[in-house]
């Protein structure tokens, strides 16, 4: 992660002269400071702008500073809006109003039109969001006293889906192969895909992967085996198995970590030269960080590392899943969710164990280590990015993760159970009208909402399936947003 940050553009005109011009720099600063302390990233008070010309200066210099994941914008007094219109327009980050004033109360005894000259937010904010409308462009609106929690919450969690557009513009996937055959929705346009989101989705050949696993060390497997060793059980007498998965874990980590990528796909169709698919070297590797698809899903790989960076400084839990089955019995309806073998260790309820079974399906000469756990209870969301043709498409829905009703110990996978809004059959009825995959970033940390900014920021449609959703609403609002997005 870069050392994100914020910057704090601050509306004003030269009219009301210096003094009150050097009160507003000071508030501006000290306001900076204090939200700084309670905000996931620093917020940088910049200029109180005063000219068309300091305006587009402070845009520009924000557009090339890579550390400036958005700008956020307040205007203490008014602040006419046509000087505002060429750094507006010129502006590449993402862009937050933050509609509030210095003071909290109206001072009853000493309000006088010098309060009153000063202390213009209501005027000026209104002034600044006509422009933004007239200009249309994408934002992030959020009023109230700044120094109240629930505003300074929004603050932070808008900051988050910022910095996941950050991460998605300086995105790059590396394919092992191609995608799984005769799958639909793991295909996509890569060009427009890097056009809207500023993905880089490459492939590189499974015999160059095999090229670098042949050149890890013993020393180096011996080092890994034993973080292995000090994060998780264990529970099988296969040990070169294991090490077979750390070679292939440590050859995908310096391929990916030499072309700059966060995220990558693989197929169980295309193991040319290996032994086994790579499942606790998968595992292992979202763990820190980084971001998988199986099947060739190369979205949802780079949905999963976008995911984990917007959770940062959360409890760390995004991670690749996929829907399995159901248990529909009435009054116990649950998703059954996970994978072959590539399910993330963040959102483990207990400390998982290293395991090898026969995986009856792809190329596998010998049976593949993986990471078995339960997953632990917990709201969370699940999310689908597709590609539409024509629009990217991000599906997201409420869902309630618990502990799995069944034990299943002839299961070897991990596994995670929840329950969907508004309900199992409602859920699935709506999720399959949107067009949603049945592959999907499941979210403890990242919430609809921020999913909701992320897509506004990205320019890209948002269906959100919640507690509230009818499959006959949800079909109006398909209707309409196709209406829109082919009109745009």
């Amino acid at each position: 992660m870069r050392p994100y940050s914020f910057w704090f553009i601050v509306g004003s005109q030269s009219l009301y002269g210096p003094e009150v011009l050097e009160t507003v720099a000071q508030r501006a600063q000290e306001m900076a400071d204090q939200l700084s302390r309670d905000l996931p990233y620093p917020l940088l008070y910049k200029v109180t702008a005063k000219s068309n010309q300091e305006i587009a200066d402070v845009v520009k210099q924000a557009n090339y500073d890579d550390d400036c994941a958005g700008v956020i914008t307040w205007c203490h007094t008014f602040s006419p809006s046509k000087m505002w219109i060429n750094g507006l327009a010129a502006l590449q980050k993402p862009y937050c109003h933050l509609a509030t004033q210095y003071n909290q109360e109206i001072p009853d005894q000493e309000i006088d039109m010098d309060f009153m000259n000063l202390n213009q937010a209501a005027h000026g904010d209104r002034e600044h969001g006509f422009i933004a409308a007239r200009l249309r462009m994408p934002r992030k609106i959020i009023a109230g006293y700044w120094r109240d929690q629930t505003v300074r919450d929004r603050l932070g969690s808008w900051m988050k889906a910022a910095v996941g557009a950050a991460v998605s513009r300086s995105m790059k996937v590396m394919r092992f192969g191609d995608n799984m055959r005769e799958v639909a929705v793991t295909e996509g346009d890569k060009v427009e895909t890097q056009t809207k989101l500023g993905w880089q989705v490459n492939t590189w050949a499974v015999g160059d992967l095999v090229k670098t696993m042949a050149a890890v060390t013993d020393a180096e497997i011996d080092a890994l085996m034993e973080t292995y060793k000090a994060s998780y059980d264990i529970a099988t007498d296969d040990i070169q198995a294991i090490r077979y998965q750390a070679r292939e874990e440590l050859a995908i980590k310096k391929m990916m970590d030499a072309e700059g990528c966060l995220a990558f796909s693989n197929t169980f169709q295309d193991l040319y030269g290996m032994e086994q698919l790579p499942g606790l070297a998968t595992q292992h590797l979202m763990a820190q960080g980084y971001g998988y698809g199986g099947e060739g899903d190369w979205k949802v790989a780079a949905m999963t590392a976008i995911l984990k960076a917007m959770g940062e400084g959360g409890n760390g839990c995004s991670l690749f899943m996929e829907d399995y089955t159901y248990n529909l019995t009435p009054g116990a309806e649950y998703s059954l969710g996970a994978h072959m073998l590539e399910v993330c260790p963040c959102c483990a309820a207990g400390r998982p164990r290293i395991e090898t079974h026969h995986l009856g399906i792809g190329m596998n000469e010998k049976d593949p280590a993986r990471l078995v756990f339960e997953g632990k209870a917990g709201d969370a969301v699940v999310a689908s990015l597709i590609d539409m043709g024509g629009r990217m498409r991000l599906i997201c829905q409420d869902i309630h993760c618990v502990k799995p009703i069944l034990p299943m110990p002839n299961l070897p996978v991990a596994r995670v159970m929840w329950q969907a809004e508004p309900s199992l059959t409602t859920g699935v009825e709506c999720w399959i009208a949107a067009g949603g995959a049945h592959h999907t970033v499941l979210s403890y940390d990242v919430t609809a909402q921020q999913l909701r900014d992320w897509a506004r920021i990205m320019d890209i449609e948002f269906v959100h399936i919640n507690k509230d959703t009818t499959p006959e609403s949800l079909e109006r609002e398909l209707f309409l947003s196709d209406l829109a997005w082919k009109l745009k």
